[in-house]
């Protein structure tokens, strides 16, 4: 059962079909642009969308608004310097704040990063700054069907060779995101940590941690590797920490915050250069663009979220999902993840073409049938056009994203998302394709213009 008990409620809106479907029509079926009051059951994120604790309002309220050196950046430095054991720590006002604030003080245009998996803001962070992001999941990560447990882990033969040859494309860090969201929610293990570490220690690289689900990694980690079974959550995210040179973090997942982010580095000349940046464009250092109450709100949920109790809950209701949906006869992204669950729409929807987006084409579904809200990850995500609209690049998957608030959605909330799926998966074949009328060349699925496609 949840280990809290509910004390706010907040109602949520109930539409008709015909409300839905003209809502639909009015924002250029782009999902990203419906009114918050016109969705139901909203999974398009977990980014800032969880529910805070009565704990956490209670810091909230003793929030110093001093502009420097206020009583909340104190304590909330107190909190992260314990958890990550990083001596420089900068705040910022969400992760991709961090990121930018990062790479522009770390990278030099023709440089290379290579991760896991870069999430879409981490990815569009080192391409502005004249740079190239390279992705090398493990093989095993191929296989959305498979059980193996640690899908996120990085390929380490591949990252070998590529620090190995670094003449044409110097790397200029390695970009470690636990979990990986790119890559289906799957976890890290701490061995491949490890190992990455090594590796990028003998070729003089920093490892950077995108650690927005650190305490999630954590959690899969004790559930699922030898030799962590008796560990806790918070022993295994602070070992992982150490292991790197520092990190970015977006709170607004794993710090159960509605905005909020960090750097962490142990490079005292890089943090310095952070520092100015940070102080140019955010805020002073010592609140980094946030409000004081954020900052002790955010220092009370990076303590909240690696308790054993909250954690295995939000497993559980992942795992309940997962079998709803795998029972309605549509195929997730195997094992099942804590933030959230992928549905395979290239499989549920074989008739529609990648570059008529079956993934957008099951999310759009999902709203007009049952007024869930999700992100599709695939060729409208990943893929690329000329300029007459031909295929250039598809995804490897098409994917839609079901992320799962914090402590927001009951079992009852989530059946209805289940028995939605179980309704289209009847007749898939009267789901239709789209296609673009209008796009931005960066991020594009952001603030994407669609329209049905004909035939």
């Amino acid at each position: 059962m949840e280990p809290y008990r509910i004390k706010v409620v907040e109602p949520i809106p109930l539409t008709t079909p015909q409300q839905r479907e003209e809502a639909l029509r009015r924002v250029s079926y782009n999902l990203f642009d419906l009114r918050a009051d016109e969705v139901t059951i909203d999974l398009l994120s977990d980014s800032g969308t969880g529910a805070i604790s009565a704990a956490q309002l209670s810091a909230g309220m003793n929030g110093d608004e001093s502009y420097a050196g206020s009583r909340s950046f104190y304590r909330w430095h107190e909190t992260v310097s314990e958890l990550t054991g990083y001596p420089h720590l900068l705040p910022a006002h969400q992760g991709r704040a961090a990121e930018r604030i990062l790479f522009t003080s770390l990278l030099t245009p023709g440089s290379t990063v290579v991760s896991n998996t870069h999430f879409d803001t981490t990815r569009a962070n080192v391409e502005l700054v004249g740079c190239q992001a390279r992705d090398i999941p493990c093989p095993e990560a191929k296989d959305l069907d498979s059980p193996h447990r640690f899908k996120g882990n990085i390929d380490l033969k591949a990252l070998e060779q590529i620090l190995q040859n670094q003449q044409e494309s110097p790397v200029a860090a390695v970009v470690m995101t636990i979990t990986n969201n790119g890559g289906g929610g799957q976890p890290v293990s701490m061995d491949n940590l490890r190992r990455t570490a090594d590796l990028c220690r003998r070729h003089s690289v920093p490892m950077i941690l995108d650690a927005a689900r650190f305490a999630e990694n954590a959690w899969l980690v004790t559930r699922h590797e030898p030799g962590y079974q008796d560990r806790t959550p918070r022993q295994v995210a602070e070992e992982a920490f150490r292991l790197a040179d520092g990190c970015i973090m977006s709170a607004k997942k794993d710090g159960i915050v509605h905005i909020g982010g960090f750097i962490g580095l142990k490079d005292p000349e890089l943090a310095q250069k952070c520092e100015r940046l940070l102080i140019a464009t955010e805020g002073f250092a010592t609140y980094g663009g946030l409000a004081g109450r954020d900052l002790d709100m955010m220092a009370q949920g990076l303590v909240e979220v690696t308790e054993p109790s909250y954690l295995a809950e939000r497993a559980d209701i992942a795992a309940h999902l997962a079998q709803r949906i795998r029972d309605a006869g549509v195929d997730i992204v195997e094992p099942a993840g804590l933030h959230a669950l992928y549905l395979n729409a290239g499989r549920l929807l074989p008739h529609i073409p990648p570059h008529q987006y079956p993934g957008h084409s099951l999310a759009c579904q999902l709203y007009l049938r049952g007024g869930i809200r999700s992100a599709e990850l695939g060729s409208l995500y990943l893929g690329e056009e000329d300029e007459h609209g031909n295929p250039i690049k598809s995804a490897p998957y098409e994917l839609v994203r079901l992320a799962l608030p914090r402590r927001v959605y009951t079992r009852s909330h989530y059946d209805h998302v289940a028995q939605t799926l179980a309704d289209i998966a009847k007749d898939p074949s009267s789901v239709h394709g789209y296609r673009i009328t209008e796009q931005s060349p960066i991020l594009r699925h952001f603030s994407i213009k669609l329209e049905p496609a004909k035939g």
